[in-house]
């Protein structure tokens, strides 16, 4: 019986890139950092070793804390931008099977400029602000080398920004109205971003070298015990008989894959190999196969504990333990994924989508028996963060523990080199994140020596005419097309420079204020036109990549609602509420999601007319203002609605 399930397993993997789309092949070509080169022999060996070294010795920094912060963050951006010109081409078409001789220009130019920085630490630091000409000219060189090394391994746009900040910088004088300043010159500009910790060192690069690379680490490690396949066996096991239950265990299997994955594509491309096939299968279209899929693996960036990496950047970037954020961030994500069920249940009822027989499904118990302590290293971490452990040793703990857990029973057991692989992998996977984080502090280190941030604030204040809905509308948009075509770092980072600081001028607490450009930075994955998780899903379905896009953003709508939910009342992230208070608004959200998704789908109990579909979105979109009276209404016009609905539906079933 096992193992037929695993042919068919098999079966279905191999169907879910129909027609022999390769799944390393798609992340390729729709996620950059994934298009790294492949190659053999003596430099594949090479790369090993220096990844394995890069590891080495953040494992040794992080834990024992002997390096002072700027000569760690040099020393790691060193590893990063030396192996992203030896990883990735400087084009999509480029060779991934050698490196060319310009890459090694780049890579040991890039290498002479942190020997010079670790040479030159102590007098660097007793210069500063009086630089001289060499200084100047290889801070420049080194700014320009980073940006080339992000556009190759993250993408154009977070690269356009920063060259645009820089822009800004330069010829301050001739911009008008709010966004005029006095101009600086290039040894001014230069040195600033290139030696102090306001620039591409700076907090941002500073939280990757040390909590984002351990708890990247960890997920890779994670990876290779086999968690990803226990997640879609129970949450088969758990939805896959209910009416759309293929679509509802994609929900299921993201939302815990989110927990370790960094990338809404990848996350869509790991699981929807599996559901999207499944969901075809069974009679659904292949744009809303993959929707489904593309919505719930861009959830999971926003669940704890790893949030795409971003958790950690939120902590820093606000002044609050690592704990503080996860602990806010739990209630959104989960309602995300409540409102995309809702959705789901809607559209399967409305179109006739079954579930899979149980009888063809997994058990609950013998998967827990058999895999359940695959799980153990992540409540590891919970735990230990829960007792106000630091991340670092939380996440070495995880690591220590995902060593261990395979072993525990003989069918879970993975070859020792495995988690050689791991170690490998997780430096691998931090480059993207580092070029994101040191590009972001370009960024950062412009809006620090021009006050953007409060210009472009009080900009947008004054084209909302202060009041708080359109300004919350403006930084949604604003947020929405930051994030489009932007790992999950990258927009956080972005996001939060730009549009953060406009919430927060509204008298929004800070954390929420942060919490919103992340949310809608992260949708943007899912968003037309540039919706890369939708088209990864569509890739896979073999449906129309746009179609999809529209299909995600139409299942995730109620989802929209969060971020205003939790601006216009920060219980829902746990700030300075009560436990009475905090039911009270989750009530209310669930309420209000529920009418958002009844009147989008145009299904409660049966179908709706055009009426009855506005009042819900009505009812619903009432309950984002906090107040009781709103709240009484909303909840009473959507209560009555429902009640309106079932009768409806009987009198159709009788007649």
């Amino acid at each position: 019986m096992l193992k037929n399930k695993q042919e068919e397993k098999k079966n279905l993997t191999e169907q879910a890139i129909s027609d022999e789309i390769n799944q390393e092949e798609l992340l390729m070509m729709l996620d950059k950092e994934s298009a790294y080169r492949r190659l053999t022999g003596f430099w594949d060996k090479f790369i090993v070793g220096i990844l394995i070294c890069f590891t080495s010795f953040q494992i040794y920094t992080a834990v024992t804390g002997t390096f002072p912060a700027q000569l760690q963050r040099m020393i790691h951006l060193g590893f990063v931008i030396c192996l992203a010109y030896l990883l990735y081409p400087a084009t999509k078409k480029g060779r991934r099977d050698k490196i060319f001789i310009l890459d090694y220009v780049f890579a040991g130019v890039f290498f002479g400029i942190v020997m010079y920085y670790l040479l030159n630490y102590n007098a660097l630091i007793n210069r500063s602000g009086a630089y001289n000409t060499t200084d100047i000219i290889v801070g420049a060189i080194g700014v320009v080398l980073v940006m080339e090394a992000c556009r190759r391994v993250v993408g154009l746009p977070i690269v356009v920004i920063a060259t645009i900040f820089i822009i800004y910088a330069f010829f301050g004088k001739s911009m008008p109205g709010f966004l005029h300043h006095r101009g600086y010159a290039l040894p001014r500009v230069a040195s600033h971003l290139f030696y102090t910790t306001e620039g591409i060192i700076g907090l941002p690069l500073g939280t990757c070298a040390t909590y984002i690379f351990l708890f990247i680490l960890f997920g890779a490690f994670l990876e290779k015990t086999g968690i990803g396949a226990f997640f879609i066996d129970l949450a088969n096991a758990i939805a896959g008989h209910a009416a759309g239950g293929p679509a509802k265990v994609a929900v299921l299997t993201s939302a815990l894959q989110g927990t370790i994955s960094g990338s809404s594509v990848s996350n869509t491309v790991s699981t929807g190999s599996f559901t999207i096939p499944l969901m075809k299968s069974l009679g659904y279209r292949p744009e809303f196969a993959a929707a489904v899929e593309a919505a719930a693996s861009t959830g999971g960036q926003l669940m704890p504990p790893i949030m795409g990496a971003a958790a950690f950047l939120i902590a820093d970037a606000v002044g609050e333990p690592y704990i503080v954020i996860a602990k806010a961030a739990i209630i959104p994500a989960l309602l995300y994924f409540t409102g995309i069920w809702m959705m789901i249940d809607f559209e399967a009822k409305k179109i006739g989508l079954v579930g899979i027989p149980k009888e063809e499904l997994p058990k609950i118990k013998p998967i827990l028996k058999e895999r359940g302590h695959l799980i153990i290293p992540l409540i590891v971490i919970i735990v230990l963060l829960g007792m106000d452990y630091s991340p670092i040793y939380a996440a070495s703990r995880g690591i220590v523990a995902c060593m261990i857990v395979p072993y525990l029973r003989k069918s879970t057991r993975v070859p020792i080199s495995a988690l050689g692989e791991a170690f490998v992998n997780g430096a691998r996977n931090i480059i993207g994140v580092a070029c994101a984080c040191a590009v972001a502090g370009i960024i950062v280190g412009i809006v620090t020596l021009t006050g953007l941030g409060l210009k472009l604030g009080g900009g947008l204040l004054t084209a909302a005419g202060g009041n708080m809905y359109l300004t919350l509308f403006f930084t949604m948009v604003t947020s929405l097309i930051l994030g489009m075509g932007v790992p999950t770092t990258a927009n956080y980072l972005i996001t939060s420079t730009i549009a953060a600081p406009v919430v927060m001028q509204l008298g929004v607490p800070i954390l929420s204020a942060h919490l919103f450009a992340f949310y809608f930075g992260i949708l943007a994955d899912i968003t037309p036109p540039v919706a890369l998780a939708a088209y990864a899903g569509s890739a896979i379905a073999r449906g129309n990549p746009f179609d999809t896009g529209v299909q995600a953003t139409k299942l995730a709508i109620a989802a929209f609602l969060i971020p205003y939910i939790f601006v216009m009342n920060p219980a829902l992230i746990l700030v300075d509420t009560t436990a009475i208070e905090v039911v009270r608004i989750i009530a209310t959200s669930l309420i209000g999601m529920y009418g958002i998704a009844g009147g989008v789908s145009g299904w409660v109990q049966t179908k709706t007319n055009p009426i009855v579909r506005i009042l819900f979105i009505v009812g619903g979109l009432m309950l984002i203002n906090p107040s009781v009276k709103t709240d009484a209404i909303g909840s009473i016009l959507i209560v009555g609605l429902i009640l309106f609905q079932k009768a409806l539906a009987k009198k159709r079933a009788a007649a």
